[in-house]
This record gives C-alpha cells, structure tokens and sequence, in this order.
C-alpha cells in the first residue's frame, strides 16, 4: 500500500517539474529561422564553451548555464537554445524568476536545428 503513494508522489513531482513556467513563451527551429535578423531580440546559447564552438548559429552569444543573466537587456525579448531544450528551459526559468518579461525557449534545440 504504502508503495503505490511513493510511486503517484514521484509521478506528480516529474509532472510538476515538466510543467512550463508560465510566461515563456516555446519556438519551434522552423520559427527561429525567420527572426534571427530581429534587432529587438537577443540570442543566448546556454550550452559549454566547447559545445558552442562546435557547432553554433552565429546570432548566438554563449552565456552557459550557470552564468550571470542579469546583465541582459530587460528591455528586449531572450531567446535561449541548447542543446535539446532542457537546459534552455532551466535558463527562462532563471530569467522569468529575476524579473524577464520577454522570454523564449527554442524546443528541440541545437539537435532540432536544420540550419
């Protein structure tokens, strides 16, 4: 008996951490391509160094996960990539939570990416 709460426990927990935060916004790659000349936007790459020179999209600027957002410009909207859109989505999180209104996560990321 006591197995069966333990297990719903864990499922409600994995299902809440899936849960979008609300606010940011999701694009597909297909999107991406068609406002990557956007000025009023800012890209940011959240994977490695060495990820990112491996295979980047040049409108980019890598800030890993980790890093300071805050000195982003508040006043544009954040377009986050990594490398399959786990850690991009950390990255809005971050960002929703330090006062971001404008926040968009590419799904699928870099592996999704026909560039």
């Amino acid at each position: 008996m006591e197995t069966w709460i333990i297990v719903l426990v864990a499922i409600l927990f994995i299902a809440w951490r899936l849960k979008p935060t609300k606010g940011i916004r999701t694009i597909s790659t297909d999107t991406l391509k068609g406002m990557l000349n956007d000025k009023d936007k800012v890209f940011v790459d959240v994977r490695t160094s060495a990820e990112y020179k491996g295979r980047n999209i040049h409108q980019f600027k890598n800030i890993p996960l980790g890093s300071d957002l805050s000195k982003l410009p508040s006043d544009k909207e954040i377009v986050v990539i990594c490398q399959s859109g786990m850690r991009s989505a950390q990255a809005c999180k971050q960002l929703k939570k330090i006062g971001f209104e404008q926040v968009t996560n590419v799904r699928g990321g870099m592996s999704a990416w026909r560039g």
